[in-house]
């Protein structure tokens, strides 16, 4: 009998649905399901790694950026929506539970970083820290291989863009500061719902929206250029959190806005159906069939442009409403995202003691 899913305190995940590459699927079984202890926490395990590289690229054309960095692979935070899920299924693991309680870190991500950038060919653009995963999740405050890149960010002058649910970033304040100063970084915060509750079941171990929101402030407050991100934006869900959450983030600081519409790429749709079920049952079809208005009729729309913002009447609405209240709100002041590419500089090598 296969065990029924329930939540589990603390993750986004409620199991580990099985891996797409794989030819064989996992099932719990149980005797009795009245013996089962499913709200018991599921361990974090936190294992480095010795990455071959570490500057990803792309080149998609609705992504504002073509380089990225990624320190961790998985995320602790376990937000149920987060299309980085199925990249677990290459490393042979589930993009359920795995994928929040297996976390990867690179550990020599800073000397990679250093070697690339001195690299002759190498051609100065920004680089968007924390693309997939958060580079401010718990891992962060042992091992710190997110601060090791920054550091050499700045001593190469190298433009950086942040995207963090973390309060953690505040801990860097030193360096983006300095970085700040010549146009070197901007800081976006996501921030899905100013509701508590709500921001517990989509992002069980991300802080609470008032603290990020007080992130902004502090980051507005040392004159680092900080924006809001809204993603994504699920309808019946938190679309009408929109307006509230830019009006916050507009008082603490912020300067600019993002948002992106709800993506269920691959298996994110089979545990974002499960986490409806269990959440908000009542509404769970209302939701979906909303989402196939947005997807032409599907779960997922994979195309360039589309994915992110979605097609038809609702999204028309949704960007409607964005704009309204990024222009209301000064939120659409763009010269902040234009970071300075002149400055960068190629670092002096670290020397090492010869033999004797």
């Amino acid at each position: 009998m296969k065990a029924p899913t329930t939540t589990i305190k603390g993750r986004g995940a409620a199991d580990n649905p099985g891996v797409r590459f794989e030819a064989f699927t996992r099932e719990r079984e149980i005797l009795d399901p009245f013996l089962e202890e499913p709200s018991r926490p599921a361990r974090t395990v936190i294992t480095l790694q010795l990455a071959k590289s570490i500057i990803s690229r792309n080149t998609s054309p609705d992504v504002p950026f073509s380089q990225s960095i990624n320190p961790y692979q998985g995320c602790e935070h376990g937000c149920v929506y987060c299309y980085a899920r199925p990249s677990h299924a290459y490393l042979g693991l589930s993009p359920g539970l795995d994928f929040e309680t297996r976390i990867f870190g690179k550990q020599n991500a800073a000397a990679l970083l250093r070697k690339e950038l001195s690299h002759p060919g190498y051609q100065c653009e920004l680089i968007a820290l924390g693309a997939n995963t958060d580079p401010y999740q718990p891992a962060e405050r042992v091992h710190r291989i997110t601060r090791g890149i920054l550091e050499v960010l700045a001593e190469f002058r190298h433009p950086v863009g942040i995207v963090t649910k973390s309060s953690l970033v505040e801990r860097d304040m030193d360096i983006l500061m300095a970085m700040a100063r010549d146009r070197l970084v901007h800081v976006f915060v996501s921030v899905t719902s100013l509701d508590p509750i709500l921001s517990g079941k989509l992002e069980p171990r991300a802080v609470a929206p008032y603290r990020r929101i007080e992130t902004i402030k502090r980051l507005a407050d040392a004159g680092i250029p900080c924006g809001v991100l809204m993603a994504p934006v699920i309808p019946f869900i938190n679309d009408s959190d929109v307006e509230p959450v830019l009006e916050v983030a507009a008082e603490a600081g912020a300067s600019m806005a993002g948002y992106v519409i709800l993506r269920l790429p691959h298996e994110v749709k089979t545990l974002f159906r499960d986490w409806l079920a269990r959440h908000y049952p009542m509404r769970a079809d209302r939701v979906m069939a909303r989402i196939h208005d947005l997807r032409d009729g599907r779960d997922n729309d994979p195309a360039f442009v589309s994915r992110m913002k979605g097609t038809g009447e609702f999204a028309a609405l949704i960007r409607r409403r964005f704009e309204l209240a990024c222009a209301r709100l000064q939120l659409d002041r763009g010269e902040r995202f234009k970071l300075d590419t002149s400055l960068f500089r190629v670092a002096e090598q670290p020397r090492q003691l010869g033999l004797f």
